[in-house]
């Protein structure tokens, strides 16, 4: 565009000179007029060709752009693929981990469901044995209670006839020794008058 005004430029120069020099000669005003259809069309040749460099420039540059964009939307589209297809795996993965974490923290539940039952089983046995061990304690020791109080009663009752018996046999000695002694006197009683009488 820039060659193109100075040729503008120095056409309009030249075209003022001629005129300026020549105003009332024919021939210059034809040879004026012969320049400027010569420099119209040099202007016009160097216009066109501007303007198809212009254009070609428009075009490529389109065209460079076009193949950006398309460039640019290839690798948009293709990175988003790749981290939806990295997503899609994490999240498969994760899930697949929760899972499988799922599923073991079931098999601990249930595992500890069924320790806890059969630890329950076996409280509630000790339990139970636990009731009837006493119930025989218990058992025995009134039956120790029992047999202690028999044995006293019976004791009691042995000591009173013990002492019933041995009174009787220290009433019956008692008689047995008086008996004695009046009979020992009695005989002492006789033989002292014998004595005395005879």
């Amino acid at each position: 565009m820039e060659s193109v005004r100075k040729v503008e430029k120095v056409a309009k120069k030249r075209s003022a000179a001629v005129f300026e020099e020549g105003a009332d000669e024919c021939a210059a005003g034809n040879e004026v007029q012969s320049m400027l259809e010569k420099f119209g069309a040099d202007i016009n040749k160097a216009m066109q060709v501007k303007q198809k460099h212009l254009e070609c420039l428009t075009k490529n540059h389109m065209t460079g752009s076009q193949h950006k964009l398309e460039q640019l939307w290839s690798n948009y589209h293709g990175q988003r693929k790749k981290t939806t297809q990295q997503f899609s795996q994490r999240v498969s993965t994760a899930f697949q981990q929760w899972e499988a974490e799922a599923h073991r923290t079931e098999e601990q539940e249930e595992k500890l469901s069924n320790l806890f039952r059969q630890q329950q089983k076996v409280l509630q046995q000790a339990r139970v044995a636990q009731n009837q061990k006493l119930k025989v304690v218990r058992e025995l020791y009134d039956q120790f209670v029992k047999n202690m109080e028999e044995m006293e009663k019976s004791q009691n009752e042995f000591l009173q006839a013990a002492q019933e018996e041995l009174k009787r046999e220290m009433a019956t000695l008692q008689k047995k020794l008086l008996m004695e002694a009046q009979q020992q006197e009695m005989a002492t009683v006789r033989k002292s008058l014998q004595t005395m009488f005879f």
